[in-house]
């Protein structure tokens, strides 16, 4: 992991809201429907220029508390009509890397940052603003987490 100052981005895509709770039932989980329909819709309209990233904003609180997902990309030519835009917060982030077939490789990522920020002596402080994963390519991915100055 390491912290990184980074400027804000302007995504386009889909959106749902969700909590972690309902993320570990088959049954109320939206977050991977999230994603297929993501895939389905807009796959096609990607270049080998865009990147895809997976925003999460409006944090109702902390981990237990509702957020929004948002699957989308920085392609231009995004327009559906129930497409929506996000904005990243500008700022530092703790950036975490994984490696592996997806979506295993994101699931064990995301374990590994809620032990760390669950542990003790955790050096870093989250700020609920907006934390994103971006996907390098098909076998890798970063998460930032945005963290207090």
């Amino acid at each position: 992991m390491e912290v990184k100052q980074l400027a804000s981005k302007t995504l386009t895509g889909l959106k749902v809201r969700t909590c972690n709770a309902n993320e570990m039932n088959t049954g109320t989980a939206k977050i991977a429907d999230l994603w297929q329909r993501f895939a389905d819709k807009y796959t096609a309209e990607l270049t080998k220029n865009s990147h895809v990233y997976g925003v999460y904003t409006n944090y109702e609180s902390d981990v237990t508390g509702d957020f929004d997902v948002i699957a989308c990309s920085d392609a231009q030519s995004i327009h559906a009509r129930d497409a929506v835009k996000v904005t990243t917060t500008a700022g530092r982030y703790l950036v975490f890397t994984g490696e592996g077939e997806m979506p295993d490789a994101i699931i064990d990522l995301w374990g590994e940052i809620w032990q760390y920020f669950s542990s003790d002596d955790c050096a870093h402080t989250r700020t609920y603003t907006s934390d994103f994963e971006y996907y390098k390519n098909a076998n890798e991915v970063e998460i930032a987490i945005a963290i207090t100055e």
